[in-house]
């Protein structure tokens, strides 16, 4: 007998939905319904997936509607970030499965009700996960096996970078995009998180942050383009976090992740570095200034082990998590990736904008009991100005002369 497709209804059909669409197209499941206040915007996505030889979904204007009409199985969660809790929440109700896209919601108190809401509806069967693909990446999967493992031995530091660009027409392209209602933030939460999500994944439970946050490229936004936090794990490890939607005209993402024992580093989704002293017989001197020889080819088959395109291009980090959602749904297990998986990041992006709006050092504790649910973030008046120019170079020469002078002022 041949199984039934799996029927996906898309709540909100903008940016990343198409991703969504295409990324279950060969998995036994099919888009069956659109739902989006913007019928143009649904209608969009329907005719994109019929001229893909795709089964045309029916478009509805609200997800009670689409409920009401179709017989859904997954809920995907796509709509503007302040909705995400309350729309995954509803579907839950309704008895049915659910992803919901990065981030989980704006607010770390709204997440916190979600997950209650999830672990309530596992207990009936129904599966909810967040959008976290990256931990399915081969290099990712790898270089967090290899820490359990202890094969890099105790982790003392890490860096991780985020310099992407993103155009003031980009967030001119949504009334809700750089708002902190509903986009919760910037760099950091909206395209830092996946980076920032490995960083936590690899590294534990962090326990306290110290951050700057920014808005130096853009004026028509709320929320910061650039952001600069230091994190202290549970384990004593230290790790940087840079992200930044100012960097023209966008640069690699990179996770470096540092042991005594070994290290890594993942360099958009690739496996660019990789060493353990288990597996190398040389001995390395006790500078080692030149490390140690690069064995990622050794340890990941090069086939797996490629740059991953753009995920508005190319849905195959999506497609790897629904498989899983799928094969969850299917089998009657939980995902890899719980909506709880998907809390620590969450609340590490927002100890950083706690630390960057108070100016001094948050603990991750804190952050989780609430003592900031009712600060207002903001980025500082000095970190939106920045210095002029004529500033900048007075400054310079100010410097100069100090240090040729150092007993004048």
């Amino acid at each position: 007998m041949t199984e039934q497709p799996i029927k996906v209804a898309i709540v909100g059909c903008g940016a990343i939905a198409p991703t969504h669409a295409r990324a279950v197209t060969g998995l036994g499941a099919h888009v069956s319904a659109l739902i989006d206040p913007d019928p143009a915007s649904a209608e969009r996505l329907a005719e994109e997936l019929t001229a893909a030889s795709a089964p045309r979904p029916s478009v509805f204007s609200d997800l009670a509607a689409a409920l009401a009409d179709e017989a859904v199985d997954v809920v995907a969660v796509t709509n503007p970030t302040g909705a995400h809790v309350a729309t995954a929440a509803e579907a839950l109700r309704a008895g049915k499965h659910v992803l919901v896209e990065k981030p989980l919601d704006v607010t770390l108190p709204a997440a916190l009700a979600l997950d209650r809401t999830a672990a309530a509806a596992a207990e009936n069967g129904v599966v909810a996960s967040a959008v976290l693909q990256h931990r399915f990446d081969p290099s990712s999967a790898l270089v967090h096996q290899a820490i359990r493992e202890g094969r890099l031995g105790r982790l003392t530091s890490a860096v991780a970078s985020v310099p992407w660009w993103r155009s003031q027409a980009y967030y001119d392209s949504a009334d809700w995009r750089g708002t902190w209602a509903m986009d919760g933030g910037g760099a950091v939460l909206n395209q830092g998180i996946h980076t920032l999500d490995l960083l936590v994944w690899f590294l534990g439970a962090p326990s306290e942050i110290t951050a700057h946050i920014g808005r130096l490229a853009h004026t028509a936004i709320e929320v910061e383009d650039t952001a600069v936090a230091m994190i202290r794990f549970e384990s004593g490890a230290l790790a940087v976090l840079h992200a930044s939607t100012a960097a023209h005209p966008g640069l690699l993402t990179r996770i470096e992740v540092m042991g005594d024992r070994g290290s890594a580093v993942i360099e958009q989704d690739r496996l660019a570095y990789f060493y353990e002293a288990a597996r190398d017989h040389a001995a390395v001197g006790p500078l080692g200034l030149t490390g140690g020889r690069n064995q990622a080819d050794e340890v990941l088959d090069p086939d797996e082990n490629v740059l991953l395109p753009d995920p508005t291009d190319s849905a195959i980090g999506h497609a790897r998590q629904y498989a899983d959602l799928l094969t969850a749904i299917r089998t009657h297990r939980q995902p890899l990736v719980s909506v709880h998986d998907a809390i620590p990041s969450l609340a590490t992006a927002h100890a950083i904008y706690a630390a960057g709006t108070l100016e001094h050092p948050v603990t991750f504790v804190d952050v989780l009991d609430g003592a900031y649910s009712d600060l207002a973030y903001r980025v500082t008046e000095t970190a939106l100005r920045g210095p002029s120019p004529d500033r900048a170079r007075n400054l310079g020469t100010t410097t100069a002369r100090a240090r040729r002078h150092p007993h004048t002022s």
